[in-house]
């Protein structure tokens, strides 16, 4: 059995990367954003995966394999695919799984296929950065990157991987933005914790984000688009000066639902850095209850941040109100649930 000791893959990964200058491999057949760019709307559409170069990254021929499996008729199968796809992230091969990202995102855009949510969300993971125990503050909840450098296993520059995932969703955001108008609210909240990570078009996006919620029914999903602006504005700060102002006429509203209140103090929080004023407090003493956790509790960064049983909008408020009482960092990518099944 070959070990990763004697990989040619592996070996030529240290090379380029570990004896040699990264940067003389930007733009060339080892920078995974430009192996992503070169794919055309063509090859992605017929889902040609054999037509990418997996076999010049570690990893690739099995995340190759996974990829293959997502078509399949049998739902037990495209869930296995996306477990491995999954599997690959958390151990931190971004590059590969960022290679699966055009394919996750057409599994999610077929009406017919299996898991769609689950893809979907699978393909925004590669770059929502989990924030996980101890990281729901007010600088770092609603981060896309903690601002450091990752590198994978043999490595390889993971930003490029992750870099490489937001273009993929830039390049394919008319399919992401599409299903903001699905008939499964679950894969609607899904679009939306997708459509924040593009690299690109950032004022599509929050136009669709708003596009969706002037029309949304499902209060859990409007919380959800709520966050997704709110993490938009938080990305992107100098692209929406009044998403403060417009999240605080939310939560100081009773009229608006509970989880959409809270979803917009949550958002509020993160994007002003002012003293928590006392009309706040009392918004979330009263939306914030068990019932309304339980509620957000299938949102993507809702499941996210629950490493444990317990509900993840008590670790935020906590987070966000009382930081110095936060639980302490926990980096294990295995200890978080799963993801949609």
């Amino acid at each position: 059995m070959m070990s990763w000791k004697n990989d040619p893959v592996y070996l030529a990964i240290v090379q380029a990367f570990v004896d040699g200058d990264p940067e003389a491999q930007a733009g060339g057949p080892l920078d995974v954003r430009a192996v992503v760019a070169t794919l055309s709307r063509e090859v992605k559409d017929a889902f040609a995966y054999d037509q990418v170069p997996w076999d010049r990254f570690p990893r690739g021929a099995e995340t190759r394999n996974d990829v293959a499996g997502l078509r399949s008729d049998n739902a037990d199968v495209v869930r296995e695919s996306l477990c491995g796809v999954n599997g690959e992230l958390a151990n931190s091969t971004w590059s590969v799984a960022a290679m699966a990202a055009p394919f996750l995102l057409r599994v999610a855009a077929d009406p017919h296929g299996h898991c769609r949510a689950y893809a979907l969300e699978l393909a925004a993971g590669i770059v929502q950065w989990t924030p996980g125990p101890g990281r729901c503050t007010r600088e770092e909840l609603l981060r896309l990157s903690d601002g450091q450098w990752r590198y994978e296993p043999s490595s390889y520059l993971g930003n490029w991987g992750i870099q490489a995932a937001r273009d993929v969703v830039a390049a394919d955001l008319d399919l992401v933005t599409a299903l903001l108008d699905d008939l499964d609210p679950q894969l609607r909240a899904a679009a939306a914790y997708a459509a924040v990570v593009a690299s690109e078009r950032i004022d599509e996006v929050r136009s669709a984000l708003h596009a969706r919620l002037r029309v949304e029914a499902d209060s859990v999903v409007c919380a959800g688009l709520v966050l997704a602006l709110a993490q938009l504005a938080f990305v992107h700060p100098d692209s929406d000066s009044e998403c403060p102002a417009w999240t605080q006429t939310l939560w100081s509203d009773p009229a608006t639902p509970a989880v959409v209140r809270v979803s917009a103090a949550l958002g509020w929080l993160c994007l002003t850095d002012i003293p928590v004023p006392g009309d706040l407090l009392d918004a979330l003493d009263a939306c914030a209850t068990d019932e309304t956790a339980r509620l957000m509790a299938p949102l993507p960064l809702m499941r996210a941040i629950d490493y444990t049983s317990d509900t993840a909008l008590h670790r935020c408020t906590l987070g966000l109100l009382h930081p110095d009482d936060a639980e302490p960092v926990l980096d294990d990518p295995w200890a978080s649930p799963s993801k949609l099944t």
